[in-house]
């Protein structure tokens, strides 16, 4: 595949700008309705190739307190020893090994994962949203992103049954990824 002289340009650093960055996921919740949430507090970097996309590559650093469904006693449930041990395991890893154009604007980034000192390989699919230079002369790109996981394979698997048969929570868990990165000077 061909690479424009507007990819080309892209290639460099990147930082996430967590201001206008989201990094989420849904939960099916008592088998009926969709809980949404996001982590409040990270960190990342992407290195674009823009004449060789398969040479880009992604970190990211999730503080695993940060997380914020919109109700305190879950969030709380969420950061204790029936699910995210946040105590003991305070952050929430990607490290990207691999990257690969889809065509067009699709991308792939494959990486290792690491929940709960358990470390997986995900993939994520992302679209290439653009690039624009923002008011403040920052260079930025944008990209959409999803993914998803099951959380018991990360050995997040507290439960509880409920009284019309079925789960509280659904095993099979969204990730959505908004994401807006500046170029580093």
């Amino acid at each position: 595949m061909s690479t424009t002289p507007e990819l080309t340009a892209l290639t460099g650093d990147y930082t996430l700008d967590p201001a206008h960055t989201t990094i989420g996921f849904v939960a099916r919740h008592a088998m009926v309705t969709n809980v949404k949430g996001q982590f409040r507090d990270f960190t990342g970097t992407l290195h674009l190739d823009g004449s060789d996309p398969a040479k880009s590559t992604a970190t990211l650093d999730v503080v695993m307190q940060s997380i914020d469904t919109g109700n305190a006693d879950r969030d709380g449930h969420l950061k204790s020893a029936d699910f995210f041990k946040t105590d003991e395991y305070p952050t929430m890893t990607f490290r990207s090994t691999s990257a690969e154009s889809l065509g067009g604007d699709d991308y792939r980034i494959t990486g290792d994962l690491t929940i709960l000192g358990t470390t997986k390989q995900l993939s994520i699919d992302l679209e290439f949203n653009g690039a624009a230079k923002d008011p403040f002369g920052n260079d930025r790109v944008g990209f959409e992103g999803k993914a998803e996981i099951k959380r018991s394979e990360w050995g997040l698997t507290w439960n509880a049954a409920l009284e019309t048969g079925g789960v509280l929570v659904s095993d099979k868990i969204k990730l959505v990824f908004d994401i807006s990165a500046i170029k580093n000077a």
